[in-house]
């Protein structure tokens, strides 16, 4: 066998192996996204906690690199708090899309990249970038896989890590913790 033929062999095997790598797409229809914001402050009593959510816009997951990438439209967040009246709820809205918190006008997208994947007894820890409100810093995220191709997790962040102040009324005796809950469940394409 040449050099020639050596080369060509080794090229093709080479593309074949990434021709098998398995990078498959969300379900987007079944893959949501939650956000949990708790209320604190001396009159938190006044305050309510948030449950805001969207759908996951786009995303894929290479099983063999344990890669993941998932995409949200910012406007697409929405307040789903239950027991708020509607006038409240739409309030809410506007100031979690407004400049002061997301600025979706100017931020459209967020953004999780993986950067590593651990395998623990009981699911992954994967380590990632996430871009949110303009600015990138680096999440953990705990996810548990289902059968048939489903994926659970959450993660934690602080929004002052992303330039965000936590929302304050009443002199600040009521308002928003720094910390929020980011939980998610996606579904893979078949």
């Amino acid at each position: 066998m040449s050099v020639k033929n050596i080369y060509q062999y080794l090229m093709s095997l080479a593309v074949c192996t990434v021709a098998l790598a398995e990078v498959r797409h969300i379900d987007t229809a079944a893959s949501t996204v939650t956000v949990k914001v708790s209320k604190a402050g001396v009159l938190s009593a006044f305050g309510h906690d948030h449950q805001i959510r969207a759908p996951i816009a786009s995303g894929t997951v290479d099983t063999d690199n344990n890669k993941v990438e998932l995409r949200i439209s910012t406007p697409a967040l929405k307040v789903v708090d239950s027991g708020t009246s509607d006038k409240d709820r739409a309030e809410i809205q506007s100031t979690m899309l407004g400049p002061e918190v997301l600025d979706a006008e100017r931020s459209r997208e967020i953004v999780f990249r993986s950067t590593a994947a651990e395998r623990q007894p009981d699911g992954w820890i994967i380590t990632g970038d996430l871009t949110l409100h303009g600015q990138t810093n680096r999440v953990v995220v705990q996810v548990t896989e289902h059968q048939g191709g489903k994926y659970v997790g959450v993660a934690h962040i602080r929004q002052a890590d992303f330039g965000i102040k936590p929302v304050k009324v009443a002199g600040g005796t009521v308002r928003v913790k720094d910390e929020v809950r980011i939980e998610f469940a996606i579904q893979l394409a078949h």
